[in-house]
């Protein structure tokens, strides 16, 4: 079986490098009231999450999600209970770990984590929230709109642009990932499922040029 290809297309790159960037919200990772991980196709977020938390950047972890298409291969008991078994194998303690196996996007993730931190008399004036590095915007921008009154500082697995998609090992699905979260930004705040965010020129022109290189099964 041929190996799908990771590497980035030369006459792409630029455009590429600055959706993933523009992506990526740079926020100082400090200490929070709770982590939460939001459930993906991508165990590097389990990754991350585990690695803040023995850091000692939050007493209290959540994992959020149910499947999707793009995870039931991956992750058939769902992405919540995946990622909650890979921290306890990696040391994090099943007290300090909460899942909500039912939101399938990422409104629900927000809002069904905040319904089971009540649940458990949680308090949580701050959050990590933990995504993919390509959905840290659309993840601040959702929690923003559905939870105002929280500080949201958001962090991924820190990997290079070329090292996830190794990690991934398929370059178009990350490009076509990024594209669609670069639409959803615009998308989704004019729904009123997220707050708006500011979308500079470049990164307008690089998403449309990829969306003419055919990089659109993400859109909406």
């Amino acid at each position: 079986m041929p190996r799908t290809p990771t590497t980035i297309p030369a006459e792409y790159r630029a455009d590429v490098e600055r959706l993933w960037d523009y992506h990526n919200m740079h926020h100082e990772i400090r200490p929070v009231d709770v982590g939460i991980g939001l459930g993906s196709h991508d165990l590097g977020v389990a990754k991350a999450a585990t690695d803040l938390y023995h850091r000692g950047m939050f007493p209290t972890l959540v994992f959020t999600g149910a499947n999707a298409a793009t995870t039931i291969e991956t992750f058939p008991r769902g992405e919540a209970v995946h990622y909650r078994e890979y921290a306890i194998a990696h040391g994090v303690s099943a007290d300090a770990i909460l899942i909500d196996t039912q939101a399938t996007n990422t409104g629900q993730n927000i809002e069904y984590t905040r319904a089971l931190l009540a649940e458990h008399q949680v308090q949580a004036q701050s959050v990590i929230l933990i995504s993919r590095p390509y959905q840290q915007r659309r993840a601040y921008a959702t929690c923003k709109k559905l939870w105002p009154d929280v500080t949201v500082i958001c962090a991924s697995h820190p990997l290079t642009l070329d090292d996830y998609v190794t990690s991934i090992g398929n370059t178009k699905k990350v490009i076509d990932m990024l594209v669609g979260d670069t639409q959803r930004i615009g998308r989704y705040a004019e729904l009123g499922f997220a707050i708006p965010q500011h979308v500079p020129d470049d990164v307008r022109a690089a998403y449309s040029r990829l969306i003419a290189a055919g990089y659109t099964s993400r859109l909406v």
